[in-house]
């Protein structure tokens, strides 16, 4: 295995075509990290400091723009976006049957408009975001009170340096490897490892050492798991009926249809995430209001919210609602049933057309389940742990980590049909 791997990455380097995808990857990653440590100006950062380690939500949103949240920089809202664009459009295809068919039935045309679409879409929300966010850290202290021209300065360089995060994903997408946006969140990831670790060394105690190796545990079950739910998939044996054209015979063959455990991938997460943490920045944003009643909601919600064990549940509720949802906006068994039924294929035993939809759609809930309760229990784990052990540093390790080996095994996998396709 060790002496493929050499194999392949020398095949990968040694392609001139492959080396200049991977150098533009590389350099627009770094162009990324650079523009994440330009700050918007009137920081106090002990102030922001001090704000971050007191909300919890902020370090989960932390994580999908890259890390330039934590220091306010000019690509603060990050991808985030975009990617509450893409939640929009995939909610708005369960009502509209014509977008439904455009992002299902089109192909890749189909898709171009809808991430067109998505794009669109997250201008306004880059704009409300950036109202929202630094009307809120004006309010804690942690940048002066803007006025006019200077908010609408400040909305209108965040705005632009978050479609700016969002084009360079795209052309890491059209001219590197892999899925531009999911690096960029993984770039962030990354790059905040080195401060967590020294946090950790700096409050270090011996009398923590079995939480520290239970955490470690954990995060080597969590990669393990997240390897084996990501590749495994029941497969669905189809055969192709035998037919005659001239003196030739077309068909007969027997195949199957792979049907994965984990339709949706890490999506569901950032979905429930985004839904979860929406009503917290609502109610931040009301606990400094004049009114007294309107105060005293907001606080009462942050409350109920701050709760750990109320936070899990909501959290592993939602994750699980979302992994069905996803998948039944992007896998749609009578599609695939009606596809079977064109090309003369069939399923051993099961009719074709509704019993074909049928059978494959009680297999896919079924798979959908196990899938669904893996990724909640992975996500509200570190949760789970913190409120035991009472220690914050891995609160947010599980959702991390998990996006983290779900990006780099997508990426392996596009590497690796590159190199087989160049081999070909």
């Amino acid at each position: 295995m060790i002496n493929t791997f050499i194999q392949k990455a020398r095949l990968l380097l040694e392609d001139p075509v492959m080396r200049k995808r991977i150098y533009f990857v590389i350099f627009a990653l770094l162009l990324s990290r650079i523009l994440a440590v330009i700050p918007i100006p009137g920081i106090d950062p002990v102030r922001l400091a001090e704000f971050f380690t007191q909300n919890q939500f902020l370090g989960l949103i932390n994580i999908f723009t890259g890390g330039g949240l934590a220091t306010l920089s000019i690509v603060m809202l990050g991808v985030g976006p975009y990617i509450t664009g893409s939640i929009i459009m995939q909610l708005v295809t369960v009502i509209s049957p014509k977008l439904k068919a455009m992002y299902q039935e089109e192909g890749e045309a189909g898709r171009k408009k809808f991430a067109q679409y998505s794009r669109m879409i997250s201008v306004p929300l880059a704009l409300l975001q950036a109202f929202g966010f630094l009307t809120l850290l004006g309010r804690q202290g942690v940048l002066p009170q803007l006025g006019g021209l200077s908010m609408l300065v400040n909305i209108v360089i965040i705005t632009a340096g978050s479609v700016l995060l969002m084009w360079i994903g795209e052309l890491i997408s059209e001219y590197g490897v892999g899925n531009g946006v999911s690096l960029i969140i993984l770039a962030g990831i990354i790059a905040g490892l080195p401060q967590s670790v020294g946090q950790l060394l700096i409050s270090f105690q011996t009398g923590d050492i079995p939480v520290y190796l239970a955490f470690l545990v954990a995060a080597a079950l969590i990669i393990l798991g997240v390897v084996i739910v990501t590749e495994a998939e029941r497969p669905i044996p189809v055969t192709y009926a035998k037919r005659v054209r001239g003196n030739k015979i077309y068909g007969g063959l027997s195949t199957y249809l792979p049907i994965r455990i984990n339709q949706a991938g890490v999506i569901p997460i950032i979905f429930a995430l985004s839904i979860l943490l929406f009503p917290q920045m609502i109610f931040n944003f009301f606990n400094a209001s004049s009114n007294a009643i309107i105060q005293e909601v907001s606080r009462f919600g942050t409350q109920i919210l701050s709760n750990q064990w109320f936070y899990g549940i909501a959290y592993f509720v939602l994750i699980f609602l979302f992994t069905y949802f996803y998948t039944a906006v992007t896998f749609d068994p009578d599609q695939m049933a009606n596809n079977l039924q064109k090309n003369g294929a069939f399923i051993p035993g099961v009719r074709p057309g509704p019993s074909t939809s049928e059978y494959v759609a009680k297999i896919l809930t079924r798979l959908t389940l196990v899938g669904a309760v893996f990724l909640g229990i992975i996500a509200v784990l570190p949760l789970v742990m913190r409120a035991l052990t009472g220690i914050q540093a891995f609160a947010i390790g599980g959702t991390a980590l998990l996006i983290v080996v779900s990006v780099v095994l997508d990426l392996v996998k596009k590497l690796d049909a590159q190199v087989t396709a160049r081999e070909y």
